[in-house]
């Protein structure tokens, strides 16, 4: 069960990966539409303001279509076949299901307490979604339709029918059983989603009030779960869902960041459901800390090597915010430093927030900026101020405790171990030169360096018949083996590329960093030339 649910929530990241540019571009239209900042530049009929309007309403596509890049999504990482026609699949089975609600409320809406005369917008619980005015079950819905449906394909896509019923079969056959799902399925829906939008509503207005203590579990719980990857679980539905405001906090604060920089209130009473999305200050402000004391721990001649290890993975860190290879870097040797490190991110966002921070704060320094610090800073400069000067103080804090209970506990983090053991070989000159030359076949052939990081992969899982399936996050490649016992050591993986290797039973995750999708693909080519 576990694996299935870590599967699924690394499905959830196929879409949201898109959402990172999107939010930066959007970002930087609005902070050139400002008339505060760019004067009589932003006024709405000069040549500047409609270039940059044209090009901010190019970056609302991803935006304003979350639902259908979910749905589209899930298949991506899902189906274990023919992934292109289960996208398909997902699609036209989604749009069945809204058009069926649609028809459904129009006949029976009263009957099912809903109103589907009110025109579309907040407070009504309705949507428009691909042109067809529905329930507002946002990606919640999307996401439900779309694995039913890669259930539906995995079981029946390669079913054999009878020669004159060849033409239903695959793709045909997939979508004509979903259509009949959807149809209860959508009755059920008409009558409980009401049920449950109250239900939101009431969390929400707890939540809100939960307020220093609210925020603080918040985050607590995106960081500690992250080694599960359950963590998707706790962030998805605040960010893109209607779990604390409706239509998602990214939404939500990108629309009204014109109207916030024209604000003198307090970010914090402009807009309190910011507090559940500053869980990017870790990445900007903890992680330095971090690796200062990871340097400061390390054998005198180990420093440069450990320093050569720590800048590039620091700065990934704090400008792209990607932060597992350093955060699994001491989560593998020593859980209790990744216990803590989650208590002062919790800490830290909880801090900022009774100071009055909130704000779209969930990537590194890129993204932070554009969406935060460059727009509001002429109106709200104070406040990132006090915000910088909280995140410097808990950078000196992790500083301080990393360091301590590394030297008090003895811990063995990188620089820090024995000579004779297996660890020391990733952080050789060797291995350094490997890698460099990966790079270059990477840059010369245009992806014979996946392919043979995938093959090594696959050699270290116990080759192909030992794989029953894989997918991918982020960051991690993700694969159910048949039987554990046949995997390599860890350091067969590490000299393959890998940053770690997280072992849960048959459910195995290969740290391999953003080119994760590029060696799945390969991977993938591998077992099908095996078979």
């Amino acid at each position: 069960m576990m694996q299935k649910v870590q599967r699924f929530g690394g499905a959830l990241y196929v879409p949201v990966l898109l959402f990172p540019f999107a939010g930066v571009v959007i970002g930087l239209t609005i902070l050139f539409k400002n008339p505060l900042i760019m004067g009589s530049l932003a006024d709405p009929e000069s040549l500047w303001y409609q270039c940059w309007f044209i090009i901010g309403e190019g970056a609302w596509a991803v935006l304003r279509q979350m639902p259908l890049l979910f749905a589209i999504g899930i298949p991506i990482a899902l189906a274990k076949k023919a992934h292109a026609r289960a996208c398909m699949e997902a699609l036209i089975t989604y749009l069945t299901f809204n058009y069926f609600i649609n028809a459904i409320l129009t006949v029976w809406g009263s009957s099912f307490g809903v109103d589907f005369s009110a025109e579309v917008g907040s407070g009504t619980g309705l949507t428009m979604i691909a042109g067809i005015k529905t329930l507002d079950t946002n990606i919640i819905g999307a996401i439900l339709i779309s694995s039913i449906v890669v259930f539906i394909h995995n079981r029946y896509f390669d079913k054999k029918l009878p020669d004159w019923l060849g033409i239903f079969q695959g793709t045909s056959y997939v979508v004509i059983i979903a259509f009949f799902v959807m149809i209860p399925l959508a009755i059920a829906t008409s009558y409980f989603w009401p049920i449950v939008q109250s239900g939101i509503s009431s969390m929400q207005s707890f939540l809100g009030s939960a307020g220093v203590v609210g925020v603080w579990l918040y985050t607590f719980l995106e960081r500690i779960l992250l080694p599960t990857g359950l963590h998707h679980f706790i962030w998805t539905p605040f960010l893109y869902g209607p779990a604390i405001i409706e239509g998602g906090i990214k939404i939500y604060w990108i629309e009204h960041l014109t109207e916030f920089a024209a604000s003198a209130q307090s970010l914090k009473m402009l807009f309190p459901e910011g507090g559940f999305a500053m869980y990017g200050n870790a990445k900007i402000f903890a992680m330095p800390g971090i690796a200062l004391a990871l340097y400061a721990t390390a054998k005198p001649e180990k420093k440069k090597l450990v320093a050569s290890l720590l800048i590039p993975a620091t700065l990934t860190a704090v400008v792209a915010g990607i932060t597992e290879p350093l955060e699994f870097t001491f989560l593998f040797i020593s859980p209790l430093l990744f216990g803590i490190h989650a208590l002062l991110a919790a800490t830290m966002s909880a801090t900022m927030y009774a100071f009055g921070v909130t704000g779209l704060m969930t990537g590194g320094l890129i993204e932070i900026a554009s969406n935060n610090w460059i727009p509001l800073f002429s109106s709200h400069g104070p406040t990132y101020l006090l915000q910088i000067g909280i995140g410097l103080v808990f950078t000196f804090i992790y500083y301080i405790v990393f360091r301590t209970l590394i030297v008090k506990l003895n811990i063995g983090t990188p620089g820090r171990e024995q000579d004779n053991e297996s660890e020391t070989k990733l952080y050789s000159k060797k291995d350094f030169k490997v890698k460099q030359e990966e790079k270059k076949a990477v840059s010369a052939t245009g992806g014979a360096g996946f392919s043979d990081k995938a093959l090594s992969f696959l050699e270290a899982l116990g080759g192909a018949d030992n794989i029953e399936d894989v997918m991918n996050c982020a960051t991690r490649l993700r694969v159910t083996v048949r039987d554990e016992k046949k995997l390599q050591l860890d350091s067969a993986f590490q000299a393959a590329g890998a940053h770690g290797v997280v072992r849960n039973g048959k459910a195995i995750q290969i740290i391999v960093g953003l080119s994760v999708p590029q060696v799945r693909e390969q991977f993938e080519l591998l077992l099908k030339e095996a078979n």
